[in-house]
C-alpha cells in the first residue's frame, strides 16, 4: 500500500491511498469515527479506477496520522481476534 500526501494540518490530513478500495476504505473510516478525537473521516473515489482520497480531520489537538494509525491498529486485532477464533473452530 503507498500513500500520498497531499495536505498534512495539526488537524487534518487529506491522503491518496493507492492501492485500496470500497472494503479497506469503509472499515478504516467506520473504525476512524468511533474515535472520540477524530471530527470528520472520509473517503472519495473519484472515478473508477482512481485511488481512494482519505480526508481526517481531529479536534481536541489530536494528531490525523496517529488517529489513522491507531484505527489500523485496531482493525489488525479485531481480524487477528477473528482468525483465532475460527482456528479454534477446527
Amino acid at each position: 500500500m503507498d500513500l500520498k500526501v497531499l495536505e498534512l494540518e495539526p488537524e487534518k490530513a487529506r491522503l491518496v491511498v493507492a492501492g485500496e478500495g470500497h472494503t479497506f476504505m469503509n472499515a478504516l473510516v467506520e473504525e476512524l469515527l468511533l474515535d472520540p478525537g477524530v471530527d470528520v473521516a472520509k473517503y472519495v473515489i473519484k472515478y473508477q479506477f482512481a485511488d481512494p482520497e482519505l480526508l481526517v480531520t481531529t479536534r481536541e489537538g489530536r494528531a490525523p496520522v496517529d488517529a489513522i494509525r491507531n484505527a489500523c491498529a485496531r482493525l489488525v486485532s479485531s481480524c487477528d481476534d477473528l482468525l483465532k477464533d475460527l482456528e479454534s473452530w477446527q
